[in-house]
Parts: structure tokens; C-alpha cells; sequence
């Protein structure tokens, strides 16, 4: 479960970007985090993946308080957390399957079965035929699916997602936004950022809307 407890967060000599923040997640939950540009969306990604910490107030996952966790055990952590961005964030002079592989590679899991996951995480995105492709040669859309791969290929408890659709057209957004709701039916704990009033409409999920770092959330999110 993620939940947060009356969480604050500022920056020294800055508004406070996200206000006394109420939202429980259950394991295997997905939900989808709207509100406009800078309203505070990525900063609670952030919070949830440890890049940031907590001004005030509690933030747990799983049990943990995330504010307890020492500094040499954040790794860890984060490999329990897939994270896609907006602008996929691949390394452009590195195939396909060098991109995916790197978590895998850097956490110290053995070649072996690097490969076996790489391909299969590759497979699940509908790009298994793409291994040995530089990312230049991928539409828009087969990037974010790399991105995708990469964030998943690790098996992560949670996945987060930062505007993953925003330079998409909308049948693209649909298959991405589809893709997630997929691992969720596979007990993967989902949460996904848009600012799409399209996808919000379609995907009939919760949402959870932030404003001025003030979230609004149904009921049973609150």
C-alpha cells in the first residue's frame, strides 16, 4: 500500500509545491494522478521514488516510512519502484536492448538471466523483433514502449508514470495507457500522471486531482 500522511513539500525560499497531502493506494491499486502543469504531479512522483523527501509529514509504502530508509538501502528500494517518463530517457547511442538491460546490469543480476528478461519484458511491449535497433530508428511511440520495458523488466511492485502519453497522438496514448492497465490487472500497484482529459474519460479509473498542491481524491482514496 502507498499512503500518504498529511505530506508537505517546499523548497527553501519557495512555495509549498504539495499541501498537507491524504491518499491511501492499496497494493495492486491503480489510479491516475491529474491536475494541470506544475501543480505538483511530479513532485509526489518524486516523493514516492525517493529523488525527493518529504518537507512534513508521513509517507509510507509497504509499511515502511520512506523517511527512515538509510541512505544505502534507497537502491534497493528503488528496485522495487518502475518508473516512465515523459521523454523516455534512453541512451540514444545504445540498442534496444542495451537500454532495457541496463537496471538489470547495474542491480548485478547475472547475464544470463538479463537475457532471458530482457527479451520478455521487450515481448510484453510488443517490441521482441526490435532488440538490436538504436532507439533514432523507433517511432515515438516504440520509444516510450522501450521506456516502458525498462521500468518493468525488474518485475517492480509499483509503477509510476510521469505524462507517459503527453507527445502522442491518441491512438498511441491509448495502446501506452492500456499497457499499464495491463500489469495492474497483474497485481502491479499503478499510478499514472496525465493531464489528459481524453484518457481520464476512457480508462474509467479513479483520479486523483491535484491543484495548487492541494489534492482532491475520492472517497476510498482519501
Amino acid at each position: 500500500m502507498i499512503e500518504f500522511i498529511n505530506v508537505t513539500k517546499h523548497y527553501p525560499g519557495r512555495r509549498h509545491v504539495l499541501r498537507e497531502i491524504n491518499l491511501r493506494l492499496p497494493k495492486g491499486g491503480m489510479a491516475l494522478l491529474t491536475g494541470p502543469s506544475g501543480a505538483g504531479k511530479s513532485t509526489l512522483l518524486k516523493l514516492l521514488t525517493r529523488l525527493e523527501d518529504v518537507s512534513h509529514g508521513t509517507l509510507m509504502v509497504g509499511g515502511v516510512d520512506l523517511a527512515t530508509l538509510k541512505r544505502r538501502h534507497i537502491p534497493a528500494y528503488r528496485r522495487r519502484v518502475g518508473v516512465v517518463f515523459q521523454d523516455h530517457k534512453l541512451l540514444m547511442d545504445r540498442d534496444v536492448y542495451s537500454n532495457v538491460a541496463l537496471t538489470l546490469q547495474v542491480a548485478g543480476v547475472p547475464p544470463r538471466q538479463i537475457e532471458s528478461r530482457v527479451r520478455a519484458a521487450l515481448e510484453k511491449v510488443g517490441l521482441g523483433d526490435r532488440l538490436r535497433e538504436l532507439p533514432a530508428t523507433l517511432s515515438g511511440g516504440e520509444q516510450q514502449r522501450v521506456g516502458i520495458a525498462r521500468a518493468i523488466v525488474h518485475t517492480p511492485e509499483i509503477l509510476l508514470a510521469d505524462e507517459p502519453t503527453g507527445n502522442l497522438d491518441p491512438a498511441l496514448s491509448d495502446e501506452i495507457l492500456d499497457l499499464f492497465r495491463d500489469f495492474h490487472r497483474h497485481g502491479t500497484t499503478v499510478l499514472v500522471a496525465t493531464h489528459d482529459a481524453r484518457q481520464i474519460a476512457r480508462l474509467g479509473l479513479p483520479a486523483l486531482h491535484l491543484e495548487q498542491g492541494r489534492l482532491h481524491a475520492p472517497k476510498e482514496f482519501s
